[in-house]
């Protein structure tokens, strides 16, 4: 099969199905590392323990915005 017959073929899925293929294709280019969900979870839920005890403070997206743009006009 050639490369534009695929391509065709892929394009005429329905839309889930051609999301599950995009995704397939993307994680075949790119491979997750095993468990890292689990690792983002817990760093999560690290992080979300430290704002409800107090010990770091939240910082609004406006603010960290706020701080890039300054730091890259200099």
């Amino acid at each position: 099969m050639r490369i534009q017959e695929l391509i065709d073929e892929a394009s005429a899925l329905p839309v889930d199905e051609r999301a599950l293929v995009v995704e397939s294709l993307l994680k075949s280019l790119n491979p997750t590392e095993t468990g890292i969900d689990e690792k983002w979870a817990e760093v999560a839920e690290n992080r979300l323990a430290e704002l409800e005890s107090g010990q770091v403070s939240a910082v609004s997206g406006e603010e960290v915005f706020r701080k890039i743009r300054s730091r890259l006009n200099k």
